[in-house]
């Protein structure tokens, strides 16, 4: 357990103290050369605001996390669904991988427009479709990446003992590709919280982190905008520290252990 503790605390404090002096320098910038509130908000009425405004900010939060989790699961489901397709069906790749890269190119206004159109105004579905589909391709590439780059050398020790394709994939391929999987998963999960906020700007109900963050800096309340920002960064903090500990306790050597033990 403390291993995993270490590894997870030496993911996180890094961002954490660059966070902390970047704030620090903010703040001293805004007091120093007397920068108006219309302008810059320091981060001392950021936070103020932030807790003062907390229930309101919370159930956003609720809102864009759930989005985000929904189109997470959806999209890390169908990314390793495909890529264990196009392993067993070689001749699926040349037509699903472009038409994959084709869709995730798409802007996000133009398929959640699409989206917004088959379901109620009032429906979260729009902008949970969007997310599974950014963090599909993500998942989707690296995870066909790792069932497929397998030494050699296993896939030889394999055949020798006579294994059939389903012994290769279970004690080979598949190991090779979890650490593919949660590499796709710590760029995925902050992902799918900025996809979620994003795809607020372009209709449904205005319940969101993206829809509040719009309607206050718009307006005259750039505190409360600034506030909703940063529950917006808290989120994905969230979102990738927990991808980061599923990876330690999934495997607790690390990826890093993981790919120098195969290079030995």
């Amino acid at each position: 357990m403390s291993l995993r503790l270490r590894q997870v605390s030496a993911a996180a404090l890094p961002p954490v103290v660059f966070g902390l002096l970047f704030f620090g320098a903010w703040e001293w910038a805004v007091r120093a050369f007397e920068v108006e509130e219309y302008f810059l908000v320091p981060p001392s009425k950021i936070l103020s605001t932030f807790a003062d405004n907390w229930s309101l900010i919370w159930e956003s939060v609720q809102v864009t996390g759930a989005n985000a989790l929904v189109g997470l699961l959806l999209g890390t489901a169908l990314g390793v669904a495909v890529a264990f397709l196009l392993m067993s069906f070689r001749s699926l790749d040349q037509v699903i991988t472009p038409l994959s890269t084709a869709v995730n190119a798409l802007p996000i206004f133009v398929v959640v427009s699409v989206f917004s159109n088959m379901y109620p105004a009032t429906s979260e579905m729009p902008r949970r479709l969007m997310v599974a589909i950014v963090i599909y391709f993500v998942v989707l590439v690296n995870v066909a990446r790792g069932l497929r780059n397998v030494q050699p050398t296993h896939l030889e020790l394999m055949q020798s003992y006579a294994a059939g394709r389903w012994a290769m994939l279970r004690h080979v391929r598949i190991p090779n590709a979890i650490p593919f999987l949660f590499t796709a998963l710590k760029i995925a999960a902050p992902m799918a919280v900025i996809t979620a906020f994003v795809s607020e700007y372009f209709g449904g109900a205005q319940n969101g982190l993206g829809s509040r963050i719009t309607a206050s800096l718009g307006g005259s309340r750039k505190a409360d905008g600034w506030a909703y920002v940063l529950a917006a960064c808290l989120l994905g903090i969230v979102f990738y520290l927990i991808s980061i500990t599923m990876e330690a306790v999934a495997t607790p050597g690390g990826t890093e252990h993981q790919h120098r033990g195969r290079s030995h």
